[in-house]
């Protein structure tokens, strides 16, 4: 609980400082957004600030999507959106996947200190499932963990807390982050340069979309299997 309290101070007194660096006006537009409506009001009250306080907008964008990964806390998607209409593809890739890795893990460590007994609760038969397959494979762990990072195979947010309790390293674990959310985030942050065009969050993955990030996964674990069948 120290830990947790800690974490919880840290990002207080983040987002209290971008706060008070800001120019006296009413925030109250400042909420997480949790449809493609609440996004819209959003993304049109902070692009003024985006081009006068860049900093300030980043520090506190940061601030919050690494507090929402950090605590599981779901809605993390329409950051990234905001991130592409905010910053542009280069730039919002960049701050999503720094963002995305840093809050896994915090999360990643914060499991490691209290995480046993509540995902044993949560997700009993997936924390099952997930162990054995760690197991089978130790010596391509890195390449299951991007096919885990690239395709929708487990949700992420189970993947930052299980990792440490199935003794998944963490260099391995910020290796698979860093680079498995890529692609995923490349076509989260494209679409909210169109951010106008979305009317629901399902018009964000079709088909295609979805089976190249398939095959992205195969191609990552294809090593794994390779070595698996040789005598």
């Amino acid at each position: 609980m120290a830990g947790a309290s800690g974490v919880l101070l840290i990002f207080a007194v983040s987002l209290a400082g971008v706060y008070l660096t800001l120019p006296d006006s009413d925030y109250s537009f400042l909420k997480l957004p949790k449809t493609i409506e609440d996004l819209h009001i959003l993304r049109e009250h902070l692009e003024s600030y985006t081009s006068d306080y860049t900093v300030q907008v980043i520090v506190g964008y940061c601030t919050v999507y690494i507090f929402m990964q950090t605590f599981m806390i779901p809605g993390t998607v329409f950051m990234s959106l905001l991130a592409g209409s905010l910053f542009g593809v280069l730039k919002g890739v960049a701050l999503v996947v720094f963002a995305a890795t840093a809050g896994a893990s915090s999360c990643y460590f914060l499991s490691k200190l209290i995480g046993r007994p509540l995902i044993s609760t949560l997700w009993p038969d997936k924390l099952v499932f997930f162990q054995d397959q760690v197991a089978k494979r130790r010596s391509g762990l890195l390449n299951y963990m991007l096919f885990l990072r690239v395709t929708p195979t487990l949700p992420n947010t189970f993947i930052n807390f299980a990792s440490p309790i199935v003794d998944v390293p963490y260099r391995i674990f910020f290796l698979a982050t860093s680079l498995g959310l890529i692609p995923a985030a490349y076509v989260t942050v494209k679409a909210g340069i169109a951010l106008g065009e979305l009317r629901s969050i399902g018009d964000l993955y079709d088909i295609q979309s979805i089976g190249t990030l398939f095959f992205i996964g195969l191609v990552s674990i294809t090593p794994t299997l390779i070595n698996k069948n040789k005598p």
